[in-house]
């Protein structure tokens, strides 16, 4: 053993032992620049902010889907023709290229018109652009009218043609087999694909914090009941399920009700994963001593769960609820493409992706599938966004 002189000898003479050595001063730089004492007394919600932020990836996602919840909102102004419209002339019309200089080279956004040709012997049509002639395309002209908010009558879109009575359509991202613009249908389907995932879940999380909070706080028997039913109802296969269910919706229903019927599907059998996760936070923290004291207190079991127990683990929730979210958005594409869910004239990513089941139909018109790049996108952009909340749910622990 060393003896306390002996480790003072290590030091360079004229230098103060007791002195912070570099590798101290850098770690209290390093506790400064963190900002260890305002740590200390932060919230848990900014807690979970700050460790949120120091993710890229769902940083991205936040704003992405904050932009996609924004296109839902404001569907009618983003979208450059109702979603009624259509032009039976320019049937799988492909995409336009915007141009800003003409041939003569004048300055403006226009496109070229599509000419189709049929042939005589194969039936099949052949598109050409007409260089001599142009479409105007101007930003914040009148069209369509729709309903902003449920309640605003406009008929101002983002971007259009200058001339709404033009006959030449502009289709940025082609046209389907009836003359719709995809672009439009694909910004007015965001309106069901994304809101049924919303709906869904929030469905799902009533069921889940009933069931898993009783599960969780009471125990015993009352909790062997409700896990064999969750175990019974994730042994089912998912798809077949949903297959099942949604057949069963009476073909006679309104699109509303039909809307509406979907979402009670998904929800009945989404909450099962969430409701396993209410369980175990539930039982982490049922046997805490302030949980102990408010029973003692008298409280009744539904301020336990709603005021005491609830709150320890909302953004476990919140992080749980992101991630279902995607699920539901690919169960209703799902259904929808295999024509068992939504059906036209309600527009959704899927209902859109029916006609991408022809092979044929994917050969020559390709740019049908581009909903699905709309549905990969939001997907990506939730469970990235999930990632990240369900990471910063515990910001004790980065």
């Amino acid at each position: 053993m060393m003896t306390e002189a002996q480790k003072l000898q290590d030091f360079p003479a004229g230098s103060d032992p007791l002195a912070e050595t570099p590798e101290d001063e850098s770690a209290e730089t390093s506790t400064r620049e963190r900002g260890d004492g305002e740590v200390a007394v932060a919230s848990q919600w900014k807690l979970t902010w700050w460790s949120f932020k120091r993710h890229k990836l769902a940083m991205a996602g936040a704003v992405v889907t904050l932009l996609l919840y924004l296109m839902v909102i404001f569907a009618g102004f983003l979208a450059p023709y109702a979603k009624s419209y259509y032009s039976p002339e320019h049937a799988y019309a492909p995409p336009q290229a915007l141009q800003v200089v003409d041939a003569e080279g004048n300055w403006g956004l226009h496109v070229h018109p599509q000419v189709a040709e049929q042939d005589p012997e194969t039936l099949q049509l052949t598109w050409t652009t007409d260089e001599t002639a142009t479409t105007e395309v101007g930003f914040f002209v009148r069209g369509d009218e729709y309903t902003l908010l449920g309640f605003i009558t406009a008929d101002r879109h983002l971007f259009g043609p200058t001339d709404p009575t033009s006959q030449e359509p502009v289709y940025l991202l082609g046209a389907d087999k009836n003359g719709h613009d995809i672009l439009s249908r694909i910004i007015h389907g965001s309106v069901v694909s994304m809101t049924i995932g919303l709906v869904g879940v929030a469905i799902s999380l009533i069921i889940a914090i009933i069931l898993g909070g009783l599960s969780g706080l009471l125990g015993g028997f009352t909790d062997t009941i409700i896990q064999r039913v969750i175990e019974f109802l994730m042994s089912l296969p998912a798809i077949p399920l949903w297959m099942a269910l949604a057949a069963a919706v009476p073909a006679t229903w309104s699109p509303l009700e039909r809307y509406f019927a979907i979402i009670v599907i998904l929800s009945l059998i989404g909450w099962t994963g969430l409701a396993r996760e209410v369980r175990g936070k539930f039982m982490s923290v049922r046997e805490e001593e302030y949980i102990t004291a408010a029973r003692i207190d008298g409280a009744s079991r539904g301020r336990l769960i709603g005021r005491h127990m609830l709150p320890q683990f909302t953004s476990h929730i919140i992080a749980g609820l992101s991630l279902s979210i995607p699920a539901m958005i690919l169960a209703e594409t799902s259904l929808s493409w295999l024509g068992l869910g939504l059906q036209a004239p309600v527009v959704s990513w899927g209902v859109l992706l029916q006609e991408a089941q022809n092979v044929r139909v994917i050969t020559t018109a390709p740019w049908i599938m581009i909903p699905g790049l709309a549905v990969v996108i939001a997907v990506l952009a939730l469970n990235f966004f999930g990632d990240g909340l369900r990471d910063a749910a515990d910001p004790y622990k980065n």
